[in-house]
């Protein structure tokens, strides 16, 4: 399922199967030989070691969007509608391109440092700012003309009209994606997740606080809301970027260097790849909150889907390795954390969106659909691990045609039909995206990840670290 702020659906351990120094090849396979349940025990510690902190920084990073949102619902209900559209569609769309072409660096980064290529992070990173701040100017009209575009969509007047003024001050929000992406997955390819969770955690204390004063104290409304959001995710950039750059990372970081400007070309082509992957299944619950605003009472609609999206992204898991064993572990936890969250969610049906909204007939429409909220969280807790594992081992380009296959030839095609056509509104149309795209992707990645090659993909590996690593060619007068 894709995420409406989803920064944080990550590989938690970058190829590292695939590119261990050769020192400690000999240990891994003394692991090998252990009996299972010391296999499975050191598995969990190396597991919990990278997704604690990464679990941490990501509520914290969540939190802060739904800060957002809940502000905006106790304004007013248009003012809800606003909040979700102009974040969902407008923000989202060109947010789940920047977070894909961002993703490439998952690949590069984390089999470079595996491969003990160190220098190549910092390399890499800069480039990345150069292609994806370019990428963010070339989709500013989206922001600019978001009004006329959602109108033309079919969405409401007064929801249009709100929505496209909260995009605009959504733009700030754009830019700092291209940084802070690019921040995290250099500093987590180096297993430095500890100081993203605790910079996390500084910046939603300070958003509660922004949010409060802008929308409260100074009667900014969703304006302030929305500023409160750029403010707190550009002070992420720049408390990541603060680390990275003065001795965190004294190994990987050597400064700004004229080599980012080489090779731009081919690394916008792998970027390109990356972004299409994860756009494409970014966008897929994007287009179901849009479709949600053609339906009966869209207002309500809308609201209603939004709650129940919001928090099946934030509990999802994260995701997971790109080794066999570590894959089988990594779903196994997450399945677990998804029940619990599960069970959670049905004992609290009733409680889990008064943080959102206090209208009565948006409660009780988030209360009669959350079984569809259950089954989307078990989903969420099994998709993104495999998803982590191609992006791990660099199958963008494949996963980018499991995605347009699944998620829009099969699932968009049957939610239309089971929702508008047989006229079972919200309950089918989302019934049919979860279980003719998303279920039917699991099912594929799941297939393809059990039956991989890994020696095979450990020798593609080193040959993917070499490509990147060369220095570019010097031309000859």
């Amino acid at each position: 399922m894709g995420s409406i702020i989803d920064e944080n659906r990550q590989p938690l351990l970058f190829a590292s199967a695939n590119c261990l120094p050769e020192n400690k090849i000999e240990r891994r396979e003394d692991e090998d030989d252990k009996d299972l349940k010391t296999r499975v025990w050191i598995e969990t510690k190396k597991l919990w070691h990278i997704v604690g902190p990464a679990i941490f920084s990501r509520i914290g990073t969540y939190t802060m969007n739904i800060i957002t949102q809940g502000f905006a619902g106790h304004i007013g209900e248009v003012e809800l509608a606003a909040i979700t559209i102009s974040n969902t569609v407008i923000v989202g769309l060109s947010f789940g391109l920047i977070l894909g072409m961002a993703s490439a660096l998952e690949t590069l980064c984390g089999q470079a440092y595996g491969a003990k290529k160190h220098h190549m992070l910092g390399i890499y990173m800069q480039r990345s700012w150069i292609v994806i701040t370019l990428c963010c100017i070339l989709l500013l009209p989206m922001y600019i003309f978001a009004t006329p575009i959602l109108k033309a969509l079919g969405q409401p007047d007064d929801v249009a009209e709100l929505s496209g003024l909260v995009a605009l001050w959504f733009i700030p929000l754009q830019f700092s994606f291209a940084f802070q992406f690019t921040i995290q997955r250099f500093l987590q390819s180096q297993l430095k997740t500890a100081v993203i969770a605790w910079i996390s955690l500084a910046v939603l204390a300070i958003h509660t606080a922004i949010s409060w004063l802008l929308v409260y104290k100074l009667n900014l409304g969703i304006v302030g809301a929305a500023v409160a959001l750029d403010i707190s995710w550009w002070l992420l950039v720049i408390g990541l970027f603060i680390y990275a750059a003065c001795g965190g990372c004294p190994e990987t970081w050597s400064g700004f260097s004229i080599q980012a400007f080489s090779g731009l070309w081919e690394f916008f082509r792998l970027s390109a790849a990356a972004g299409v992957m994860l756009c494409l299944e970014n966008w897929y619950y994007r287009i179901l909150i849009l479709m949600a605003g053609y339906l009966h009472n869209a207002t309500l609609t809308v609201d209603a889907l939004s709650i129940c999206v919001r928090v099946a992204n934030e509990l999802g898991a994260g995701r997971g390795k790109a080794a066999k064993f570590a894959t089988a572990i990594s779903v196994i936890y997450s399945t677990l954390i998804g029940l619990i969250f599960c069970v959670l969610i049905m004992i609290y049906q009733d409680k889990f969106a008064l943080f959102f909204s206090s209208n009565f007939d948006v409660l009780k429409f988030v209360k009669k659909i959350s079984y569809l909220l259950t089954l989307t969280i078990l989903l969420n807790s099994v998709q993104p691990v495999l998803s982590g594992v191609a992006v791990g081992s660099g199958w963008q380009l494949k996963v980018a045609y499991i995605n347009l296959g699944c998620y829009y030839l099969v699932g968009v095609p049957l939610g239309i039909l089971m929702g508008m056509f047989l006229h079972t509104g919200l309950e089918g149309l989302w019934a049919g995206m979860i279980f003719g795209g998303t279920t039917l992707q699991t099912i594929i990645l799941a297939f393809i990840t059990y039956r991989s090659d890994w020696e095979k993909e450990a020798r593609k590996a080193r040959m993917h670290v070499e490509k990147w690593s060369e220095p570019p060619p010097v031309s000859q007068s």
